[in-house]
C-alpha cells in the first residue's frame, strides 16, 4: 500500500511536551524582563546582577528550548533552511544597524514565522540574534534579552489567524509594527534600573509601590526610546508591505520542495515483492 502524506508548510513541529517546556520559558522570559518589578530590593548585591543572573537564565532556558523543538522533529532540510535564514537575517542586520531604530531583521522573521510555523520561528529568531551577535561584535548582558525577545516575535507570528492576499500582507505588516514597539519596551526593561542617574524622577527606584514605579518606567519609555521604537515599527511596516508578496512566495515554493515532516512508507513493488520507499503528494 504506497504511502500518503498531505503537504504542510510546518517546518519544525512542536510536540506538546515542547509547547509545556515553551510556556515555562515565556513565563520565565517574563520575570526576567521584568525584574524591576518583582525583584525585592536588597535581594542581590547590586542593581547590576539581576540582569546579568536572568540573562544567564535566559541563555539556559533557550538551550532546553531549542533542544526539545529539535527532538520533537527538525529534520535536515529543515535545518538547512533554518541556517540560510540565520545567515541572511545576520547579513542584513548590520545595513539598519539600528541607526534611527532602522532594523531589518524582523520582518523575515514574521514572514518565516507565518511560513513555517511557531517553531521554526521561534528558533530562528535565537539563531539570528547569536549570529548576527558573533558578526557584528554584539555580544554582550543584552543579547540574551534580545534572542528571547526576537524568538518570541517570530513564534507568535506562526499562530496569526489565517488570510489571504492583501489581507495576509496587511495583518503580518500590522503584526511588525506591533511587534517592533513591544520588543523595545521589553528590552528597555532589562537595563533601565541603571541606566540613570537615581535622582531622575523617571529612573528606577527600589521599594516604590508597583504603580509609581510602572509610571516613572513608562515616562522613561516615551523620552528615551519612543521615537527609536517607531522607527522600528515603521521599517518592519514598509518592509513586510513591499518586499512580503515575493517573500512569501518564495518561501512557500521553499515548502512546497522541501515537503517538511514528509514521511516515508515503504511498499512493495508488483511483481518483485522487494519493498521500497514511496512518497506520495
Amino acid at each position: 500500500m504506497s504511502g500518503y502524506v498531505r503537504l504542510r508548510t510546518t517546518a519544525i513541529r512542536i510536540t506538546p511536551r515542547a509547547g509545556v517546556i515553551i510556556a515555562m520559558a515565556a513565563f520565565v522570559g517574563v520575570v526576567a524582563f521584568f525584574w524591576p518589578f518583582v525583584v525585592a530590593p536588597g535581594k542581590f548585591g547590586s542593581s547590576y546582577a539581576p540582569p546579568l543572573i536572568f540573562g544567564v537564565l535566559l541563555v539556559l532556558v533557550l538551550c532546553v528550548v531549542i533542544s526539545e523543538i529539535a527532538e520533537g522533529g527538525i529534520n535536515s532540510k529543515a535545518l538547512a533552511m533554518l541556517g540560510v535564514l540565520s545567515a541572511v537575517n545576520a547579513a542584513i542586520r548590520p545595513l539598519g544597524a539600528g541607526t534611527a531604530g532602522i532594523e531589518t531583521v524582523f520582518f523575515i522573521l514574521v514572514l518565516a514565522g507565518r511560513v513555517y510555523g511557531p517553531g521554526f520561528g521561534f528558533t530562528l529568531g535565537c539563531t539570528s540574534l547569536f549570529a548576527s551577535a558573533l558578526i557584528t561584535g554584539g555580544v554582550g548582558p543584552w543579547m540574551p534579552y534580545q534572542m528571547f525577545g526576537c524568538a518570541f516575535v517570530g513564534m507568535l507570528a506562526g499562530f496569526l489567524p489565517r488570510a489571504s492576499g492583501r489581507l495576509e500582507i496587511l495583518l503580518l505588516a500590522v503584526y511588525g509594527s506591533l511587534s517592533g514597539y513591544l520588543f523595545g519596551f521589553l528590552l528597555n526593561l532589562s537595563f533601565w534600573p541603571f541606566s540613570l542617574d537615581p535622582n531622575s524622577s523617571i529612573a528606577y527606584l527600589p521599594g516604590l509601590p508597583f504603580t509609581e514605579q510602572w509610571h516613572r518606567y513608562l515616562a522613561f519609555d516615551l523620552a528615551t526610546s519612543l521615537g527609536w521604537d517607531t522607527g522600528r515599527a515603521v521599517t518592519n511596516f514598509v518592509c513586510v508591505v513591499l518586499a512580503g508578496p515575493a517573500v512569501l512566495t518564495v518561501f512557500r515554493r521553499a515548502a512546497r520542495k522541501a515537503r517538511f515532516q514528509a514521511p516515508i512508507t515503504f511498499a512493495p513493488q508488483r511483481g518483485t515483492g522487494a519493498d521500497t520507499p514511496s512518497v506520495e503528494a
